[in-house]
């Protein structure tokens, strides 16, 4: 969180200081041709901002918005403090008479360049979709078919043969036949039927 919004913080502040410089020392040398100049900086600045934060929305950076926040007050005070000191090395050897009016009515202009463009910025950013991530893994290729109908790697058990529905079943032997079955069947005499059985 720290370092996101003092990064955007002081190069948003950096931008500006010698984007108001260029224009102090335009106004010097073309005093009445300042309109296309002013129009076109403010333009840049504002896409710069603008851009930024779309790319932090459209990444889902966390705490986005209070890291822009944070980094407009920063940018418009540190780039008043830089304006001065721009403009007294490169313009018109500019006293410090001129950094309240920089630390006020200008770092207030400024924060305003970038917060607003900020807010837009994340707003559309946030909105665009991510591109889904790509797979890099090879899927798994399945086993080829040798034409047996057995994949490699695995034992093939032989299938129970069906019985045949008409099969006669064989007939059980006096051996497997219950013991209280066996005990009822009385001996008989070859060449004659059994007697009947006193009641």
């Amino acid at each position: 969180m720290l370092g996101a919004w003092l990064t955007r913080g002081l190069v948003m502040a950096a931008v500006h200081a010698a984007a108001m410089t260029l224009l102090a020392k335009w106004s010097v040398f073309h005093p009445t041709d300042q309109t296309v100049i002013t129009s076109v900086t403010l333009a840049v600045l504002v896409g710069v901002a603008a851009l930024w934060s779309a790319v932090d929305g459209w990444r889902g950076k966390p705490d986005r918005g209070r890291a822009w926040f944070i980094a407009s007050l920063v940018a418009g005070v540190v780039s008043g403090i830089l304006y001065v000191i721009g403009r007294a090395v490169f313009v018109d050897q500019t006293g410090t008479s001129e950094l309240g009016a920089a630390l006020t009515g200008g770092a207030a202009f400024s924060a305003l360049l970038v917060l607003v463009p900020a807010g837009l910025g994340l707003f559309v950013g946030s909105r665009v979709r991510r591109p889904a991530p790509e797979d890099d893994e090879p899927e798994p290729e399945d086993d080829e078919d040798d034409g047996s109908g057995s994949q490699s790697g695995q034992l093939e058990l032989p299938e129970p043969e069906a019985e045949p529905a008409c099969a006669p079943r064989p007939k059980p032997s006096p051996v497997s036949r219950p013991a209280g079955a066996r005990g009822r069947r009385r001996p008989t005499v070859a060449g004659r039927s059994p007697s009947p059985r006193p009641r």
